[in-house]
């Protein structure tokens, strides 16, 4: 069987804990859109307009949170040129690249397992809806 080791003796994080802070970064990465943009980004720097053109669904008010949200944790990089109108450009940091993988792996995990989660849901769903009868 496994078991998480409690690393709280040792100086560690554990996010079974309520006051942990890792479990901001957990909320963080939890998030749908942030798993797509940085999907999105991945293959290298993009605009505003493109990222918001890739990210179907997106509004401009989440991807603008989104974006500030992965900055400030060190995920993204923003560039801004001084042009007219301002160039802004987005790419991964290097802490960014890292959790890259697993963003990917979470979203393409979803792609592939699609159907058997809806056979799972219509499933669940037309149990839920039989009656119950007594035995």
């Amino acid at each position: 069987m496994y078991t998480v080791t409690d690393l709280r003796a040792h100086g560690g994080a554990d996010a079974y804990l309520r006051s942990c802070a890792s479990r901001a970064v957990l909320d963080l990465l939890a998030n749908k859109w942030v798993c797509l943009v940085v999907g999105a980004l991945r293959p290298g720097t993009m605009r505003f307009g493109e990222l918001r053109r890739r990210l179907d669904g997106i509004t401009q008010k989440m991807l603008t949170q989104t974006l500030r949200d992965l900055e400030r944790a060190g995920l993204v990089h923003r560039a801004v040129y001084p042009s007219v109108p301002p160039r802004v450009e987005y790419r991964l940091t290097p802490l960014g690249e890292d959790v890259a993988g697993l963003m990917d792996a979470i979203r393409a995990w979803s792609e592939n397992h699609i159907e058997d989660i809806r056979a799972a849901q219509e499933e669940y769903d037309r149990k839920a809806g039989e009656e119950l009868h007594p035995v």
